[in-house]
């Protein structure tokens, strides 16, 4: 089998910045509760009537990723989108994404729902067609907008003060193409994906849906009914969420025969940065092998991970050769990680 490798990173944030302070105009909470719960000092969220949409995010951030592979939207096969907010109920962001790319060039375009998992189960996916042969080059995406179907009260603060909008793309395409030799090793190693959807209410949104649709919101019309803004049980999902990310992330070293001290850097998914700090603990990993930007961010859920490989390989953090691992757990629940030597 061909390996499939990421060719090249993107990422777009909006303008606008949201800080702690910012949200206590709104809604009974202060700087430094939010920090000590979270570690988010700031977040970004896009302007109402600007612009951008999780399609357009997820259009800049692919111009971007194309840009640093140095290849054109032409030469994409297939475009793999992840978003839990969408444009529209129907149809996916893929085909938007499609369109602004090159609207001539009708490639498939996939769009998975793993919420804040749906990064790395949709690079599992590319990998699996690369793998196989089928697409050479495929555009992956997520992008979130979580600011307009926020409670931006007291009443939601536990959820609301955690969430950003953003983007981030990256290319993957067939490692020997780029000059590598299959016997290199270089490329995505191993993905692992699990579910337990047992505990899918415990962090979710219940409306609208088909269960409560549009009859039912007409004939309503109540200001109380919350069930349209996300619910999370915070203790639950964190318990769960240090359980399974260990667990994971545990999954792909011996699936490969590495240790995590052999990880030249571990970047998960961006949800609570005392998640990403007690799992760096209990795998035994040091600073400098963990990537965080929750402070800048909050959580992008599903562009949490591309953005923050974005700005690693910016700054420098990966080289040729070095292994990085990806993690991520959240709504579903969903929790999965990849493998990649660089």
């Amino acid at each position: 089998m061909k390996r499939s490798k990421i060719l090249g990173v993107g990422h777009f944030v909006p303008d606008h910045v949201v800080t702690n302070h910012d949200l206590s105009q709104l809604m009974e909470t202060s700087h430094e509760w939010v920090v000590e719960r979270t570690g988010i000092e700031e977040r970004r969220h896009i302007v109402p009537g600007g612009g951008d949409t999780t399609a357009t995010m997820g259009y800049k951030a692919s111009l971007m990723a194309l840009k640093n592979a140095g290849i054109r939207a032409e030469n994409i096969d297939f475009i793999i989108f992840a978003t839990l907010s969408p444009d529209y109920y129907f149809p996916g962001s893929g085909v938007q994404l499609q369109e602004m790319l090159s609207p001539d060039h009708t490639i498939g375009a996939l769009d998975i729902r793993n919420q804040c998992s749906g990064f790395v189960y949709a690079l599992s996916v590319a990998d699996q067609f690369i793998r196989t042969g089928m697409y050479r080059r495929i555009l992956v995406v997520g992008s979130e907008v979580h600011s307009a179907g926020l409670d931006m009260t007291t009443r939601g603060r536990n959820v609301s003060v955690i969430f950003g909008d953003g983007a981030g793309a990256v290319v993957v395409g067939v490692a020997e193409e780029n000059g590598d030799a299959s016997t290199d090793g270089n490329g995505i190693l191993s993905t692992h994906l699990h579910s337990e959807g047992r505990h899918a209410r415990e962090l979710a949104v219940i409306s609208p849906s088909t269960q409560h649709w549009i009859s039912h919101i007409l004939n309503e019309n109540n200001p109380d009914d919350e069930s349209y803004y996300p619910y999370m049980n915070g203790n639950f999902v964190f318990k769960h969420a240090i359980t399974r990310f260990s667990e994971v992330i545990k999954e792909a070293l011996e699936a490969n025969g590495i240790q995590a001290g052999d990880l030249k850097l571990m970047i998960p998914h961006q949800a609570n940065l005392r998640i990403s700090q007690y799992i760096q603990q209990k795998i035994g990993l040091r600073d400098d092998q963990v990537y965080n930007n929750i402070m800048r961010y909050g959580n992008t859920t599903a562009a949490s991970i591309p953005i923050a490989l974005s700005e690693a390989v910016a700054e420098g953090r990966l080289q040729r050769g070095d292994l990085l691992m990806l993690a991520a757990f959240g709504s579903g629940f969903t929790w999965a990680s990849a493998l990649i030597r660089w």
